[in-house]
């Protein structure tokens, strides 16, 4: 009987002891911050005054006065959940619609500072009769602003976006053809978001629609550009907010991280003041740096450039595909440490001999000690990709590539080895339909440029079928490799032998010298705040590369003859100059 006893009390101990290790685990996180932050101070422990120094002289330098003042304040919490909160989520398999949802699973904390959200939109215009009941997209609105780029007679991206290729109109928008509707079952509450720029209750002056409803201009940059997706393009060419949000995503304070589930390679998940999210992929090599030769495909770094770049040339393409993607420098101490609640990340982080503040996350590749993330010595460079919308409310469907590769060491794909590969695909619905071949067309061409050879899966939105554009996520493992063409990727164009009119004619505009790809690459790319984006033989990469796909187009005509390659999707907006540069 005493044997019993003496074993239940020892028994009870070790569930004591096992109940206040937990308690000391779940306290470490706090007692650490209270160390390195004496005083009320955040920042980096180790040195403090260098990263503080590091930090307004980069602000400076980059002409963003007074935001080392914001950074240095102290931590944020996380927001509350509100209604706001499910129109976002990025994705680029079916793994990853989790993603979306793990911010909201973790405890909030306090809420976040009002009066310091500025709009970044003041210029944008007011929506059209208040008594009519708007698409959300509000195309008629939102095309009167001027085209993106530098204005002035120097700019040549002005002068490309003014040329007629790139003023063709979509066709009509019906209400079926935008993803959101003002009058649906979705609400947007603005007192939800408890933002002191979101209109009060009981304002005058046209604030609030006769519905109802909130006005388009009072919504938040990440909520423009999802309310302006439709049928046929990402967004439109002159979306004034494309440019604000690109703005947010550089400026924007962070107010919590968290690691996304899925993938090969360290992703963060970042929320804004604004309740935005975008997707963070930090710098792993400097811009000069190519991918080894030895190195697989599917093994190779994911580039941080590589998506603000995508961005960028996806945009001259007109292909208007890829979300809205920005660089940034982020300080690891204030911005992704203090402000994570992810537990699984912030035991990652440590102080490297150098004194430098690093971690390196959970992931397949590329996380450990040995592969870690410093910060010089708590800044690191990355770039934040705008979120699509949620799931929930936008449904999207993931599509394997049929170019897909093997992804093996040694086995080959079946298009690698049968030269009529294409032909069985265009059997194969959905690729029976000639649209969505074209729009693969489009891909190949877009991931040739880049050198991209990572693509497996694309996405398209549910809610149009197959009838709508491909999304081109993921574009991280592009340029990599600016002195090797890998002509492997343009195997589906020079297989199907089909292409656009209009994607045609753009690709021989690109190649003029008046219009050279490269000088226009390197243009867009000099707004962003971790300038330059590309190293320089990239560059040139882009127009040689372009004479390639040309040369591939030229021989599928010769081959084929123009009618056979070449689909007419310009019909009666085909631009007068259309014919003089197929004949040249």
């Amino acid at each position: 009987m005493i044997l019993v006893r003496r074993f239940r009390v020892l028994i009870l101990m070790v569930f004591l002891v096992a109940c206040a290790l937990h308690i000391v685990l779940d306290l470490l996180p706090t007692l650490e911050r209270r160390a390195v932050r004496p005083q009320g101070e955040s920042g980096c422990s180790c040195a403090q005054p260098a990263a503080e120094a590091a930090a307004i002289g980069w602000a400076q330098a980059r002409g963003r006065p007074g935001e080392s003042a914001a950074a240095a304040a102290a931590a944020p919490g996380w927001p509350n959940k509100h209604t706001l909160r499910v129109l976002q989520d990025v994705s680029s398999d079916p793994s990853s619609n989790l993603s979306s949802h793990s911010l909201e699973k973790l405890p909030p904390a306090a809420e976040p500072a009002e009066g310091t959200w500025r709009r970044r939109d003041a210029g944008a215009s007011q929506p059209g009769d208040s008594a009519h009941r708007p698409l959300l997209q509000a195309h008629g609105v939102l095309r009167t602003a001027p085209p993106p780029g530098p204005s002035g007679d120097g700019s040549l991206l002005a002068r490309l976006f003014e040329h007629p290729l790139y003023q063709v109109a979509v066709p009509p928008v019906t209400e079926d053809d935008v993803l959101f509707n003002v009058n649906s079952d979705i609400r947007f509450n603005p007192k939800a978001a408890e933002n002191p720029e979101w209109p009060p209750e009981g304002t005058e002056g046209g604030e609030f629609l006769p519905t109802g409803g909130v006005a388009l201009d009072t919504y938040p940059n990440w909520l423009k550009f999802h309310i302006g997706i439709n049928r046929y393009e990402l967004y439109s060419r002159h979306n004034p907010a494309i440019e604000a949000l690109l703005q947010d995503l550089g400026s924007q304070r962070i107010t919590s991280v968290a690691m996304k589930s899925g993938g090969t390679q360290l992703k963060l998940i970042m929320m804004f003041q604004n309740y935005g999210q975008a997707l963070f992929k930090p710098m792993k090599q400097t811009r000069e740096q190519e991918t080894p030769p030895d190195f697989f495909y599917f093994s190779d770094y994911e580039r941080h450039n590589a998506e603000i770049a995508a961005f960028h040339l996806d945009r001259i393409l007109d292909f208007r595909r890829v979300p809205p993607v920005a660089g940034r420098m982020v300080n690891m101490t204030k911005e992704i440490r203090d402000v994570t609640r992810d537990k699984k990340l912030w035991r990652t982080f440590f102080i490297s001999p150098a004194n430098n503040i690093c971690f390196y996350g959970e992931c397949s590749y590329y996380c450990s000690t040995e592969h870690a993330l410093c910060g010089k010595p708590d800044q690191i460079e990355g770039s934040l990709a705008a979120f699509l919308p949620d799931l929930s409310l936008a449904k999207r469907k993931t599509w394997r590539n049929p170019w897909r590769r093997s992804y093996h060491k040694r086995k080959k794909a079946e298009w690698e080895v049968d030269p009529d590969y294409c032909e069985e695909v265009k059997q194969t619905p959905p690729y029976d339909n000639p649209h969505r071949i074209l729009d693969l067309m489009d891909m190949t061409i877009f991931d040739f440029l880049m050198g991209n050879m990572d693509r497996h899966h694309y996405e398209t939105f549910e809610k149009f079928g197959n009838e709508t554009f491909i999304i081109h996520l993921d574009n991280g493992r592009g340029f990599g490799k600016h002195s090797h063409d890998e002509l492997s990727i343009l195997v589906p164009l020079q297989q199907c032998c089909r292409i656009r009119r209009s994607t045609y004619l753009r690709l021989q505009l690109l190649a003029k010298e008046e219009y050279k790809l490269s000088l226009l690459m390197a243009e867009s790319l000099r707004r962003d705040r971790v300038a330059p984006v590309l190293f320089p033989l990239h560059l040139e990469a882009l127009d040689r590369r372009l004479r390639l796909v040309l040369r591939a187009v030229g021989a599928c005509v010769d081959k084929g003859g123009l009618r056979s390659v070449v689909e007419d999707d310009l019909g009666a907006n085909r631009p007068a100059t259309a014919t003089a540069h197929e004949a040249r």
